[in-house]
């Protein structure tokens, strides 16, 4: 395994990382028995850097990673993350960025996950009603009591990154980045760069899109993606015939379209740190390979000439979800 340095810091994490949101959260159907064999071949491949969050499947998530974290903590960087508050349904109600709010959820976290101290700390989205000084203020308080260790921040824009940056060191940005979601390269990229905070990508294939693992017709009604409009009926033609183009010119190189994917993220910087998310063991094994990769010029090309080809592919969140973005 490759390993890459989070933010300014000498800790050296996996630089494929393991998304946990998809082993009981969002995405088909949970799978205990699968998710653990798949955290448990993780270790063995060398991936230490996990990402969950207190939202995920209402604390759940965080309780099924503790069954093999508190067993392998000297292996595994864990990274959470809180903010969201869910209604009823396990919905996106609000945001709460208060210190107050900040307390509760960090004892909460550390608790499920069986540990003291959490190694990399999210503020899932900022909340407009608290100031980021304020919200990342709290948070550098956790350092200073060892209950975490880095900082980070997700789906900001720059100038709440540079905010929060000059108040604590900020370890890690979070946000959308894959081969149909690219914002993050206007400005996000180069500000991290010049920071020193190692840029996370999550969904880095799309939500299994560019990696041709999913049939949209065939998704469950509690999949998260059915309220996507990259997944709706308005799109799917044009989607469908990227993922087949895509997985074409991976096997035309060798290559697998997820470990194609993934190699052209990880090209983009040296500072970026792919979360691919997945409860199946073999595709976290593909998923592991990209790291093997260097791509060269001319097969970047290829790549970028081909997703210009199909550019109908929808925006990467519908209305409800986008309000969350922070925009500059």
């Amino acid at each position: 395994m490759l390993y890459r340095t989070l933010g300014g810091s000498s800790l050296r994490i996996s630089a494929i990382g393991l998304g946990c949101m998809p082993f009981n959260h969002g995405y088909g159907t949970p799978d205990e028995s699968s998710s653990i064999a798949t955290m448990e071949k993780a270790i063995e491949l060398g991936i230490n850097f996990w990402d969950t969050a207190d939202f995920y499947a209402n604390t759940k998530n965080e309780e099924l990673i503790s069954k093999v974290l508190r067993s392998n903590r000297d292996k595994i960087i864990i990274a959470t993350k809180f903010g969201f508050i869910p209604n009823e349904r396990n919905v996106i109600a609000d945001l709460d960025g208060s210190p107050k709010y900040m307390r509760q959820a960090i004892e909460g976290s550390l608790k499920r996950l069986g540990t003291d101290v959490v190694d990399l700390y999210y503020l899932h989205r900022v909340d407009p009603k608290v100031p980021i000084e304020e919200s990342v203020g709290a948070m550098s308080d956790l350092v200073k009591e060892g209950k975490v260790r880095y900082l980070g921040l997700s789906e900001v824009s720059t100038i709440t990154l540079r905010k929060a940056n000059a108040v604590h060191p900020i370890s890690a940005l979070q946000s959308e980045y894959s081969l149909l979601s690219r914002d993050v390269e206007q400005d996000i990229l180069g500000t991290c760069r010049e920071l020193k905070i190692t840029f996370v990508p999550f969904s880095p294939l799309a939500r299994g899109l560019m990696a041709n693992r999913v049939d949209p017709t065939t998704l469950l009604a509690t999949d998260f993606r059915k309220n996507l409009p990259r997944y709706s009926e308005k799109y799917r033609d044009n989607n469908t015939q990227l993922a087949s183009a895509f997985e074409e010119l991976a096997d035309g190189l060798g290559l697998t379209p997820a470990r194609l994917a993934l190699a052209w993220l990880l090209a983009q910087g040296d500072h970026i740190v792919p979360i691919p998310g997945t409860k199946h063991v073999a595709y976290l094994e593909d998923n592991a390979r990209a790291a093997e990769i260097k791509l060269k010029p001319e097969e970047i090309e290829l790549i970028e000439e081909l997703i210009k080809k199909f550019p109908d592919t929808g925006p990467r969140y519908n209305e409800a979800y986008q309000k969350f973005v922070e925009k500059d």
